[in-house]
């Protein structure tokens, strides 16, 4: 098992132009194999997740060329899909599995999708049920678990209320909406990420959005696009967390996605005390996207509950991780949708965290992570051993913690951040070192 040690101190500089937004890569890939052409995406997230997308429109008869960041997709329109010969494998990723699903759930053949060991243990029932209510048969042996055998046939549109807050499922039975024979309709309680109905649209597609309510118009004609996938602000966080922890740090992150639907991460950062910056906001193929600049501060600490969680569901880890870092602590609840994730994030953060000396208290809904005022003798934390349990995320929250830390810190299977972030090691030591480059994952 690879290991990486990360030695504290120092500060982090300089200007970085971060890799693409995996949600909005993964959303681009499968539309542009459903339109009628070619169509070329830029700054494609080389994040592994993706890859699995590519791999699975490759094995539906799709042509795919990669080269690097640049991806040219041959789309054959929403029937130009063929039968895989063999199972489609989502690997990893919980995105591609669960959208995928929706569109291979009106095709007029069967598959079979799956995914690694981890995938094959993450809840699937939530985007079955509605799917089935759509008129899709797929069967499982696995208590509604991958592998999912689909047999795609007539779809009819449905007025389908998430019980869960999940763009994936809401995404899921939009994209099943294309083959429908009526509009299909999905509402939500709590607003989710809404990089699939701004995506629908460029690409052609009839999409009603009104408060809480999202309807689609059944076979529309999509269209090929040229677009450029704005950069990862899930990703951004990370780098973000290293500059509030390390004093004296200054970093700019260019064509940053931020998306409202996401961006409420910020906000929440600078209502306790971060000092972060936008500017040269500007729409482009839909989606919002700017500049985002980030000194160090002193925090004060909060808490997230409600809709705050859905809306800023994969930054949850980094945002715990700075609790020792903060005056009063960082508290999470309503956020059990996190046990069911590439790994159960509060435990295995909570597990991390305290071998580094951090005071956790741990609920089944979050997590506490206490802060300096409520540390009666050790106000920092020391370096340790930590297992992320191959979850990309915990690694990255756990390596910034380690920056403040006192002594090195080992991270364990530290290439799982490959899921999402390849480069994040490398670009953290480069800023480290503070070189002052346009693009720092070269």
């Amino acid at each position: 098992m690879a290991k990486k040690t990360i030695s504290p101190g120092g500060s982090v500089s300089g200007v970085v132009e971060l890799p693409g937004d995996k949600s909005i890569s993964h959303r681009y890939a499968i539309l542009a194999g459903l339109a009628e052409g070619a169509s070329e995406i830029r700054n494609y997230s080389p994040a592994a997740d993706c890859a699995s997308t590519l791999e699975c429109l490759r094995r539906l008869g799709i042509a795919v060329d990669a080269k690097g960041e640049h991806v040219r997709i041959a789309g054959k329109g929403l029937d130009g899909l063929k039968a895989p010969r063999r199972t489609i494998d989502a690997e990893n990723s919980g995105s591609t599995i669960r959208m995928m699903s929706g569109v291979l759930a009106g095709q007029s053949f069967t598959s079979t999708i799956t995914g690694d060991s981890s995938l094959r243990r993450r809840p699937m029932r939530r985007v079955v049920e509605p799917l089935r209510q759509m008129g899709a048969d797929i069967r499982s042996t696995n208590g509604n678990r991958a592998p999912l055998e689909i047999r795609g046939g007539k779809l009819h549109g449905i007025d389908y209320t998430t019980p869960v807050p999940s763009a994936q499922v809401k995404s899921a039975i939009l994209l099943a909406g294309l083959y429908a024979d009526g509009v299909t309709t999905v509402r939500e309680s709590v607003r989710t990420r809404d990089h699939t109905e701004l995506a629908l649209r460029e690409f052609g597609a009839n999409v009603a959005v009104a408060k809480g309510e999202i309807s689609i118009e059944p076979r529309p004609k999509l269209q090929p696009r040229q677009s450029i996938v704005p950069g990862d602000l899930s990703s951004a966080v990370f780098l973000i967390g290293a500059a509030l922890v390390l004093p004296e740090s200054s970093l700019m992150l260019h064509n940053v996605g931020l998306n409202p639907t996401r961006s409420r991460v910020l906000d929440f950062l600078i209502s306790i005390g971060a000092s972060i910056n936008l500017a040269s906001v500007q729409l482009r193929d839909g989606e919002l996207i700017g500049d985002v600049s980030v000194r160090h501060a002193v925090l004060a600490g909060g808490s997230i509950s409600g809709a705050q969680v859905a809306e800023m569901i994969d930054e949850l880890p980094m945002l715990a991780a700075l609790g020792p870092f903060t005056e009063k602590g960082i508290e999470i609840h309503d956020a059990q949708e996190l046990r069911v994730k590439e790994s159960d994030r509060i435990a295995t953060l909570a597990e991390g965290l305290r071998q580094m000396g951090a005071r956790v208290e741990e609920f089944p809904d979050g997590l506490r992570v206490e802060g300096r005022a409520g540390s009666s003798a050790a106000t920092k934390l020391r370096g340790a051993r930590v297992n992320p349990q191959g979850d990309h995320r915990i690694a990255m929250a756990l390596a910034v913690a380690a920056l403040g830390a006192e002594g090195d810190t080992v991270i364990k299977d530290f290439e799982c951040v490959g899921v999402s972030f390849p480069d994040f090691f490398k670009t953290l030591e480069r800023l480290r070192g503070g070189e002052n480059q346009d693009d720092l994952r070269k």
